[in-house]
């Protein structure tokens, strides 16, 4: 092979990014050039293909829900998970995600083990490539009427309803909803499967959000850092303002600050 530049090899390289075997025959070739440049790209780039196929093989694992349902002869199968049983304030917020077979999202896992970078980058991907997502909300007022546990399922239920197209299984995170429509109740599901994976994002994107403009609101109680949940600076903050019509009344620490 003729001796190329830097350049000009970064161009080769960015040309060979998804052709395999073409790929793995440039690198092995670029290795017999000892140009220290040169290995520096090579180690680059062997890193970036391990760091590939590790999330390939991470998301090939997070399937075998979706495939044993696929392989059952269902079509359209929903993840669902929600975010925000623990904050003192807010919504709680449910998505459901249906992915077509044959989809891939490099990165998708439970929304907690990501950066908020990272979720945003996903969340993106997962509204363009998904073949439907629904959303549902449950208001701090209902929480406190029903209870956190009633009103999740009740997000989860809405998040269903709201997709455009009508799923024929679902696959929830520890959580069994009043639908007729087959079900698959999986425990840390957000970590195993990828549909369900992707509702944690969309949810923790959604709500994430709202608890950002909630803030320009109620800038006494920071929720665009807290999201609502009870750090010392929320605490503090309730101690002096008492609650807003967003905090969740039954709960402990919301109830001590009312009696103040």
């Amino acid at each position: 092979m003729m001796k190329l530049t830097i350049k000009q090899i970064e161009n080769k390289l960015l040309e060979l990014k998804d052709s395999g075997e073409r790929l793995q025959e440039f690198l092995e070739e670029l290795g017999k050039d000892g140009r220290a440049g040169v290995q520096r790209i090579i180690s680059r780039h062997e890193k970036e293909l391990k760091s590939a196929r590790l999330l390939k093989e991470k998301y090939e694992e997070m399937l075998i829900f979706e495939r044993e349902w696929t392989n059952q002869g269902k079509s359209l199968i929903a993840g669902i998970d929600e975010v925000g049983r623990g904050p003192l304030a807010g919504p709680v917020v449910a998505a459901a995600v249906i992915l077509a077979p044959g989809t891939y999202i490099p990165g998708i896992n439970d929304s907690k083990m990501l950066s908020e970078q990272r979720r945003e980058e996903l969340y993106e991907k997962i509204l363009n490539q998904a073949v439907a997502v629904g959303l549902g909300l449950v208001s701090a007022p209902e929480i406190d009427r029903i209870n956190i546990y009633q009103a999740s399922k009740k997000a989860m239920v809405k998040a269903v309803r709201a997709l455009k197209k009508e799923p024929d299984h679902l696959l929830i995170d520890a959580m069994e909803l009043p639908l007729p429509i087959t079900q698959s109740k999986i425990i840390k599901g957000d970590a195993k499967s990828v549909s369900i994976a992707a509702a944690s994002i969309v949810a923790k994107v959604t709500r994430d959000r709202y608890m950002k403009e909630l803030h320009g609101k109620y800038p006494q109680y920071l929720f665009h850092k807290n999201m609502g949940y009870g750090t010392k600076d929320h605490l503090q903050a309730l101690d002096e303002h008492g609650p807003v019509e967003e905090h969740r009344r039954s709960f402990s620490p919301v109830q001590q600050g009312t009696l103040l």
